[in-house]
This record gives C-alpha cells, sequence and structure tokens, in this order.
C-alpha cells in the first residue's frame, strides 16, 4: 500500500520535521522550514530462507573485483580539463555552480558543442530557464554549430529521461529548475533537488551517461539545496569572479576522480571563454618592486605552480581597536603571523591597521605563504619594498623558526621559469633544491628575523632580533 505524508524540510540544512517550526533547531535559520507532500511505500521484505532473509546481492572478495579502465575525454577547453584532473570521466557527475551571470552556461554550451563535433554520440543540452531559441542565440554568438547538438526546453525530470536517447553527454541548466512527478513539492525545494539529483546519479551509472549539472548558490556563496546534493556528485566545481571582472577562477573543491586543489583561469571575451596559460598579468602586478608591502610567493595548486603577489597595507588606526582585513588569506592567519612579527621580531602593530590581499582572487589556504606574509607585513611597516624577482616560500611556526614545506623543488622550479632571479626557502629545503643554484640564487633562512635580515627589511629604528643575530 502506498500513502503520503507531510513534512518540513529546512532549505537551508537537511533537518527534517514533521510539523512546521519557525526556527530550525539544527542550525538555528529562522523562516526556511517548507513543506513537502512525499510519497511513502511500505517496505517489500525478502523471501524468508533458512531463517534468514535471502539478499538478491553478494557481496564480492577485493580480488575478484574487476578494475574499469576508462579513457578521459578532452572538453576542448584545457584549463576546464585540468581542474577535472585531466579531462571528462565518461559517466560522471559535475556539479558546477557559482554566481548569476559568472558565465556558467556560456562555459558549458561551450563544452557541449565540442563534444557534439568530437565525439560520434550526440551531446543534449537540457535547458530549464531558457529557450532552445535562447541557447541557439548564444551558440550563434559564440559561433558554435553542430548536427549532434540538440536542444530541449523541459523541466520534468521523466520526459528528461525519455528524450536522453544515444545521448553519452548531457548538460542540465540548472538542478533547481527541474522536477520529478513522484513528488508533489515544487521545483527546486529541498526534496525536489535531492530525489532529482538521485535519480540523475542512478541513470549515470546505469547507462554510462556523464552529466553537467549547473546549481545555483546562496548569497553566503554556497550550493542552494541540500547538503547531500554535493554528496552524490562525482566533481564539484565553483565559478568564480567578479561580474565586471574578465578574468574568472575555476575551482574544484570535490573530485573523486583528481585533485580537489586544482584551480582554472579563464578569460572572458566577446567570442567565449578562453583558458589563461600566463598567470602573470593576473597574479603580479606590473608595479611590484617599486612600493613597499608586496611580496611573490610560489602557490601550490593541485598539479600545477603558480607565482602570486600578496599585497599589505599598514596605516594608523583611528579608532580604539586597530582593524585586521584579509581577502584570500585566513584572517586567523593574518593575526598569528601578527603576532608573531611582535614578539618575535620587534614590529609593532598594535596601532596600526592592517589589510591584506592576495592577487586575482586566489585563495591562498597552504602553510608555504605564511613566510611571504611576514615579508610583506615587514616590507609595509618598515616601509622598504622588496625586490620584484625576488619569490618568498616557508612556513612560520610561532617560535618564528621556518619549517620545511612540500613541493620545494617544483615552487624554484617554477621561479625560475617565470624569470625570477632570488628565492628566500627554509633552510631544511634547501638540500633538494641545491641543484638549482647555478640557475637562481637561493637564500636558506632559519628564522623569520633571517628573512627580514635577507631581504634588508628593518629600518634603522628597528633594534636587531634573535633570528637576525642567528648566522645562516
Amino acid at each position: 500500500m502506498k500513502g503520503t505524508k507531510t513534512v518540513y524540510n529546512c532549505s537551508e540544512c537537511e533537518y527534517q520535521s514533521p510539523k512546521w517550526l519557525g526556527k530550525c533547531p539544527d542550525r538555528g535559520h529562522f523562516n526556511t522550514m517548507q513543506e513537502e507532500i512525499v510519497r511513502v511505500a511500505e517496505p517489500q521484505k525478502n523471501e524468508l530462507r533458512g531463517g534468514m532473509y535471502a539478499t538478491k546481492t553478494r557481496a564480492m572478495p577485493l580480488s575478484e573485483v574487476g578494475y574499469e579502465k576508462f579513457q578521459r575525454i578532452k572538453s576542448g577547453i584545457s584549463e576546464f580539463d585540468t581542474v577535472l584532473g585531466g579531462g571528462i570521466v565518461p559517466g560522471s557527475l559535475v556539479l558546477l555552480g557559482g554566481d548569476p551571470g559568472i558565465g556558467k552556461s556560456t562555459l558549458l554550451t561551450q563544452v557541449s558543442a565540442h563534444l557534439a563535433k568530437t565525439q560520434n554520440a550526440p551531446t543534449l543540452y537540457v535547458s530549464a530557464e531558457e529557450s532552445c531559441s535562447q541557447v541557439k542565440m548564444r551558440c550563434e554568438r559564440l559561433g558554435l554549430n553542430s548536427d549532434n547538438l540538440l536542444l530541449l526546453n523541459e523541466t520534468c525530470l521523466e520526459d528528461i529521461e525519455g528524450a536522453l536517447g544515444e545521448s553519452r553527454f548531457v548538460v542540465i541548466d540548472s538542478i533547481q529548475a527541474v522536477y520529478t512527478e513522484t513528488l508533489s513539492s515544487a521545483a527546486g525545494s529541498v526534496g525536489q533537488v535531492r530525489e532529482c539529483a538521485a535519480k540523475l546519479m542512478r541513470i549515470a551509472k546505469s547507462r554510462n551517461i556523464t552529466f553537467f549539472i549547473i546549481g545555483h548558490v546562496t548569497k553566503e556563496g554556497s550550493l542552494a539545496g541540500p547538503k547531500v546534493l554535493e554528496h552524490i556528485m562525482d566533481t564539484v566545481l565553483y565559478f568564480e569572479g567578479q561580474p565586471e571582472d574578465n578574468f574568472k577562477l575555476l575551482r574544484a573543491v570535490k573530485n573523486r576522480f583528481g585533485s580537489a586543489q586544482e584551480v582554472g583561469v579563464f578569460e572572458m571575451t566577446d567570442c567565449g571563454i578562453k583558458s589563461v596559460n600566463d598567470y602573470a598579468e593576473i597574479f603580479l602586478s606590473e608595479t611590484r618592486g617599486v612600493a613597499a608591502g608586496s611580496a611573490v610567493t610560489p602557490s601550490e595548486s593541485g598539479n600545477r605552480c603558480m607565482n602570486v603577489e600578496i599585497q599589505t597595507l599598514i596605516s594608523k588606526t583611528a579608532y580604539g581597536m586597530p582593524r585586521r582585513m584579509s581577502l584570500g588569506v585566513d584572517y586567523n592567519k593574518l593575526v598569528v603571523l601578527i603576532a608573531v612579527l611582535e614578539k618575535r621580531c620587534g614590529i609593532p602593530f598594535y596601532a596600526s591597521d592592517v589589510y591584506i590581499n592576495a592577487m586575482g582572487g586566489i585563495k591562498l589556504d597552504e602553510p608555504s605563504t605564511d613566510l611571504a606574509i611576514c615579508a610583506a607585513l615587514a616590507s609595509a611597516a618598515n616601509d622598504v619594498p622588496i625586490d620584484k624577482y625576488t619569490a618568498v616560500f616557508g612556513e612560520v611556526g610561532l617560535t618564528g623558526e621556518i619549517r620545511a614545506v612540500n613541493f620545494a623543488e617544483k615552487r624554484v622550479v617554477e621561479c625560475i621559469k617565470t624569470g625570477f632571479k632570488q628565492v628566500v626557502l627554509p633552510a631544511k629545503n634547501m638540500k633538494v633544491c641545491e641543484k638549482y643554484k647555478d640557475k637562481i640564487k637561493l637564500v636558506p633562512v632559519q628564522y623569520v628575523g633571517q628573512m627580514i635580515k635577507a631581504l634588508n627589511l628593518r629600518n634603522a629604528n628597528t633594534p636587531p632580533t634573535f633570528g637576525e643575530k642567528t648566522e645562516n
């Protein structure tokens, strides 16, 4: 016997209640409980055999499990392939989120047109929010044309499944506009998004169809809908950037087939979205080395390394409590490094506002950027610029010591490729990088004070610290 029941789901989390509540007990959100009518079915019991219920599936030993080999498929956009881990994996689910107007539909339109041209099977573009004529206008503007690219304007998931045909690649734009007839709630609700995503996952794995799914984001920047939406997906990507800026960043936050720290750089042009291979224009400023307060660090992101400039600004505070603001750098890390410079190096910040920014909108989360942040802060505090061809990397401890970091050799090689002449690095990483001393000047340091002395960032009013007295 099948029946129905009414439940209330929180639109901000996965909390479910049998009755309406004004405040979500789980996260404390107000007016987020939405009514949903779901169908329930009486569970079917398996046949009883020998006092136990028999199951239709059988567990397999690890030695008997076969290894499925797959060949990645190129999307036609090199940066998109890099973020995916080298290309598109057949039968996978890729979720792409981003702010409205950031370029999600444009990116996947280019990818679907390329797949329709290069692959023998047709590619289906399901536009649940736009008409087919609007998608065609976009394709004409981008110069895209292929008979294997099929357009469908449909919001019912059952009708979409019936229209798949021989398609091996499907774009769903967007998951919040699609609904399933098995639920009576409105499209975009927590239950609809969860059920539609689960059904698309079953279709993808059973029929080996690759799905690219566009998802809306909330005002906080996270994907709208239940968190289980991200759990179901094989890959979760975020398209970031300012609407008025031509450069965009594609970040992977989850990837079952590659690194989850990859970042792709794109440029929005009149002819569509193009990959950016030269990052100097985005993450490095042309005037670095002229003004004080900037330092360059080689940042490791997934399988690539790129030089990023960190800029700081220090001004006298006008309030009782000095301000600390950071963009692209963790706020807590900034506060800790300021305390280290005050205690270990004698640089005062207690009466100054400190602002820090990572160029290009990139987020620097790895510990190797600690020493570059300290260098930028010391440069701004003492008003001494750092040479534009000098890079800095290393992890800073609370005692002021410089710890070794991973991929030190790869960072030095990237600095050599981009024309840098000097690298300040941890002394413990000097052994693996010593073979490059003929190509670039290597400056090993053990304490933050040694870095300040090596870059001549100490003015005449600052007394020498323990780290500066210690010899290299």
